[in-house]
């Protein structure tokens, strides 16, 4: 197209554009759609197992990937991760408590946009923790980490498949 005229008084829900001429605008309102932040995390990860006087066991958890494409001049967010304990199951469950189950988000495998992108530290996952993070963005920004988890194994654990539930949120 090589030029757009918008009549008065005109609202647009999205843009105008001309490739090769001009846009006219005369009392008119346009309005930018509401993108979304959103995050996609692994459906399931096997750590694997461990023999018997093991310290731990530890594997990737598989890619998680937060995409902001809310568009906003300036964008920040703040990937959270917590754990639930790892238990057994069944009618007498054996635990392993989140305090030993520990994080490390690592570095970004991928980033597309411009933004400040800032791992989590490592730590345990006992109470709720950044895993990643975004500052001083400009408009639609994603990173994708594929975090390690390691389970400290107790002294006097019991043999068993344990599960647990590890969320990821993002704000």
């Amino acid at each position: 197209m090589t030029s757009i005229t918008v009549t008065t008084g005109v609202s647009v829900d999205g843009r105008t554009l001309a490739r090769n001429g001009a846009v006219t605008l005369d009392t008119d309102t346009i309005t930018r759609p509401a993108g979304v932040l959103s995050i996609s995390v692994p459906g399931m990860a096997d750590l694997g197992s461990a023999e018997a006087g093991t310290a731990g066991v530890s594997g990737l958890l598989g890619e998680v990937t937060v995409t902001d494409a809310r568009g906003d001049p300036s964008t920040e967010w703040t990937a959270t991760v917590s754990c639930t304990d790892f238990t057994t199951g069944g009618a007498t469950p054996e635990t392993i408590a989140n305090e030993s189950v520990g994080y490390s988000p690592g570095s970004a495998t991928s980033t597309a946009g411009e933004a400040e992108f800032t791992p989590g530290t490592t730590g345990d996952l006992g109470s709720p923790r950044t895993a990643f993070s975004v500052s001083e963005g400009t408009g639609d920004n994603s990173a994708t980490w594929n975090p390690t988890i390691t389970v400290t194994l107790p002294d006097d654990v019991v043999v068993g498949t344990y599960t647990a539930v590890i969320t990821h949120s993002v704000t």
